[in-house]
C-alpha cells in the first residue's frame, strides 16, 4: 500500500473525538488542514512529534491550518494522551473499523495494526498538497509540512 500522492483528492471521513462527538474532513473546507497519522498515543517517538506540532500551532494557524492528529487509539486513550501532554488540537480516533482511514489514505500497517507516521496537507478545496511517510521511529519535524503551507499560499497569491 503506498500513501496518497500530493495532487489527489483527499478522502471525506468522519471519526469520533470524544465519546459523542465526531469531526469531518469536510468540516474543514476553506481552511488548510494537517492530517498527522502516528501510530500510537504514549510512545516516545509519536509524543514528541505531537508537542512539536502543538507548539507550532500558531504559526500553522498564520497559514489558516487546523492541526488534527489520527491513530487507531481509543477515544479515551487520546484523551488522556491529549490531556496529559496539554495538546491543544484535535485527536481523532480511527479504531473501529480499526485504520479504515488510514487504510483510504494507504497508510494503515497491516502487519502491525497500527499507522505510519505519516504528513498530509490539505489545501482548502480538499486537495493534497503534501504526502510524507517517515520511518515508524523517526520524528519527520515540520519543515516539510511549512514549506507545503507556504505554497499553498504563495499560490493563493497572499502573505502569510
Amino acid at each position: 500500500m503506498t500513501a496518497l500522492p500530493a495532487g489527489t483528492k483527499a478522502p471525506d471521513f468522519t471519526l469520533p473525538t470524544t465519546p459523542d462527538q465526531k469531526v469531518s474532513l469536510s468540516e474543514f473546507k476553506g481552511r488548510n488542514i494537517i492530517l498527522v497519522f502516528y501510530p500510537a498515543d504514549w510512545s516516545p517517538v509519536c509524543g514528541d512529534q505531537l508537542a512539536l506540532y502543538n507548539e507550532l500551532r500558531e504559526q500553522f494557524e498564520e497559514f489558516n491550518a487546523s492541526l488534527v492528529g489520527i491513530s487507531v487509539d481509543g477515544i479515551w486513550c487520546h484523551l488522556a494522551f491529549e490531556k496529559d501532554r496539554g495538546f491543544h488540537f484535535t485527536l481523532l480516533s480511527d479504531f473501529e473499523p480499526k485504520g479504515e482511514v488510514a487504510r483510504r489514505y494507504g497508510v494503515y500497517r497491516h502487519e502491525d495494526g497500527i499507522t505510519e507516521r505519516a504528513l498530509f496537507v490539505v489545501d482548502g478545496e480538499g486537495v493534497i498538497r503534501y504526502s510524507f511517510v517517515s520511518p515508524v521511529g523517526v520524528n519527520p519535524g515540520a519543515a516539510g509540512i511549512l514549506k507545503a503551507l507556504h505554497a499553498i499560499t504563495a499560490k493563493e497569491g497572499r502573505a502569510a
